[in-house]
C-alpha cells in the first residue's frame, strides 16, 4: 500500500462511499452517506471537547473586500486563493464580496463591537462552517481541496499576552486528546517563520506521517498576538479605566484529520476504522438457510437491540446476497466488529465475533455478558489501531547531523530531525541544498552544532516530504 497510496486513497473513497469527486467543479466533493457518518462523528468529538470553555456560533460565508483588505499580511498570504462574487443577480455589487478563506477579517469586525470592558473577555468562539480557497496546485479529495467541507475554526480574544499563551497550550492539549480519540498520531512544532499564519506572531501545527512518507498537516495553532486588534480596533476598557487592545488566538482543524483517519489505519483489504467513528461500531451478518431463517433473523433483532441499549452503533446485514459479499463489503468498509450469526451458533448459543483489525474469529457467549463482551472487543480494537499508527511514525522519525544524509532519508519516506541554529537564511539554504521544507522546530535545545556547520544549534527541527 505504501507505493500505491494515492491510488489506494483515491480508489477506497469511492469504494467505501466515502466522496464522490465527479462534481463538475474541480476540488469540490460530496460526502456520501458513509463518509458523511464518519465526518460527523469525528466532528462531535471535537465539539465536545471545545464545548467545554468554548461556544458554538455560526459567521456568513461572505466577507467585504474592505474588511479583507484591511489587514494587508493577512490578505497577503491568501490574495491568489480568494474567490470573488462580483453580481447579485445581473447587477454588478457597488463592493467585491470574498467567499471566506478562513474567517478572521469576517469575526474581527463584530469583536470590536461585542468588545468593551475587561468583563466582556476572554471570548472564546468556535465554528464548524465550509471555507474556499482556489487551490492551484493539484487537488486531491479531502487533502487538497478547492472547498473545504469541514473547517472547524476557533477564535479567542483574551486581556494579557500571558492568557493568550495560556490559550494556545489548551488548544494544544485539547486537539492531542482529539487525535488521540481517532487513533491518530502527530508531530507537533513550532512553524518557521517564513512559514507561518499569516499575521500571526508564531504558528503551533500537528502533522501526521501517511504511509506514504509525505506528512499531512491536520491541524493548526495561531497565536495573533495585537495583530488583528490593531487592525480592527478591538480594545477593553481595563479595571483601571485604561483603553487596550486585545491578545487573540486562533485554531483551525480540516478535512484533512478525516483524511488521515483513512489513510492511516486503513490497509490493502480497505478501511480500518477506529469504533469511535465509525458509522457501524457492530454489523450483524445472518447465515441464513430456508431452515431456521426465522428464528436467525428474529435472534440477530434481539442481539442488535442489546446492543443498541448499550449505547453502541449497530446495523443488520440482511441483504439477499451470498455472505462472502458481506464479509467483503463491511471489510472494505472498515466497520471494527462483525458477528455472524446461523443456526449451527444458535443451536450451541453463541455468535462468531471477527475484529476488523485483527482477522481473527472468536466464539462469544449470547447471554447477559454479550454487550460488556463487545464493548471489550472493541476498546481491544481502539487501543490496537492507536498503537500500530505510533508505532509506524516512531519508526519513520530518523534523527542525522548530516546535510548530506536528510536529503536521502526524506525521499525514502521518513521525517528528519535535525540541529539547527534557528537563523532564517540558513534555514532557507539548508532548504534548498536539501530540496525540501523545514516542517517546523520539534524542541529548543543548548548544545550541538547547526546541520549546516554554522554556528551553534538552537533546536531541533524536522523536515519532511509534504502534501
Amino acid at each position: 500500500m505504501v507505493e500505491n497510496f494515492d491510488e489506494w486513497f483515491h480508489d477506497i473513497l469511492e469504494n467505501a462511499n466515502i466522496t464522490d469527486s465527479r462534481y463538475p467543479i474541480k476540488g469540490m466533493a460530496i460526502w456520501m452517506p458513509y463518509g458523511f457518518q464518519i465526518r460527523k462523528h469525528s466532528m462531535n468529538i471535537i465539539k465536545k471537547l471545545l464545548d467545554k470553555d468554548h461556544e458554538e456560533v455560526l459567521f456568513p460565508m461572505l466577507v467585504p473586500e474592505s474588511e479583507l483588505a484591511k489587514e494587508g499580511i493577512h490578505v497577503k498570504g491568501f490574495e491568489d486563493e480568494v474567490y470573488w462574487v462580483t453580481k447579485g443577480g445581473q447587477r454588478e455589487l457597488n463592493e467585491q464580496l470574498a467567499l471566506r478563506p478562513t474567517s478572521e477579517t469576517a469575526i474581527y469586525p463584530m469583536y470590536s463591537l461585542w468588545i468593551r470592558t475587561h468583563m466582556d473577555l476572554p471570548i472564546k468562539y468556535y465554528q464548524i462552517v465550509n471555507t474556499f480557497r482556489y487551490e492551484t496546485k493539484h487537488t486531491r479529495p479531502l487533502i487538497r481541496v478547492r472547498e473545504i467541507t469541514t473547517f472547524k475554526e476557533a477564535h479567542t480574544a483574551h486581556s494579557t499576552k500571558e492568557e493568550s499563551d495560556e490559550q494556545i497550550q489548551d488548544f494544544i492539549a485539547i486537539y492531542k486528546e482529539f487525535f488521540d480519540e481517532l487513533g491518530i498520531p502527530y508531530l507537533i512544532s513550532k512553524r518557521p517563520e517564513w512559514d507561518k499564519f499569516p499575521g500571526a506572531d508564531y504558528t503551533m501545527a500537528f502533522d501526521v506521517i501517511m504511509p506514504n512518507g509525505k506528512t499531512l498537516q491536520i491541524g493548526t495553532i495561531h497565536n495573533l498576538g495585537q495583530t488583528f486588534a490593531k487592525t480592527f480596533d478591538i480594545t477593553f476598557e481595563d479595571k483601571d479605566g485604561e483603553h487596550k487592545l486585545v491578545y487573540q488566538t486562533c485554531a483551525g482543524v480540516s478535512d484533512r484529520v478525516i483524511a488521515s483517519v483513512i489513510g492511516i489505519h486503513g490497509d490493502e483489504t480497505g478501511l480500518r476504522l477506529p469504533p469511535k467513528v465509525s458509522p457501524d461500531q457492530v454489523t450483524i451478518i445472518p447465515i441464513l438457510f430456508k431452515k431456521g431463517k426465522e428464528e436467525v433473523l428474529a435472534k440477530c433483532a434481539e442481539i442488535k437491540a442489546q446492543l443498541e441499549e448499550a449505547g453502541l452503533r449497530v446495523n443488520i446485514d440482511d441483504r439477499d446476497i451470498r455472505p462472502g459479499k458481506k464479509f467483503h463489503d463491511w471489510e472494505l468498509k472498515g466497520t471494527p466488529l462483525k458477528l455472524e450469526l446461523g443456526p449451527r451458533d444458535l443451536e450451541n448459543n453463541i455468535t462468531v465475533a471477527m475484529r476488523r483489525d485483527e482477522g481473527k474469529k472468536i466464539e462469544i457467549a449470547l447471554d447477559s455478558s454479550l454487550s460488556d463482551n463487545v464493548i471489550d472487543l472493541l476498546n481491544k480494537t481502539q487501543e490496537n489501531l492507536s498503537e500500530s499508527a505510533w508505532n509506524f511514525q516512531k519508526s519513520h522519525v530518523k534523527f542525522t547531523e548530516s546535510l548530506d544524509e536528510v536529503k536521502d532519508l526524506v525521499e525514502t519516506g521518513n521525517v528528519v530531525k535535525f540541529h539547527w541554529c534557528g537563523d532564517e537564511a540558513i534555514g532557507r539554504e539548508i532548504e534548498e541544498k536539501t530540496g525540501y521544507d523545514i516542517l517546523g522546530i520539534r524542541e529548543e535545545i543548548s548544545e550541538g552544532e547547526c546541520i549546516s556547520g554554522k554556528g551553534n544549534a538552537k533546536y531541533i527541527a524536522l523536515m519532511a516530504k509534504t502534501y
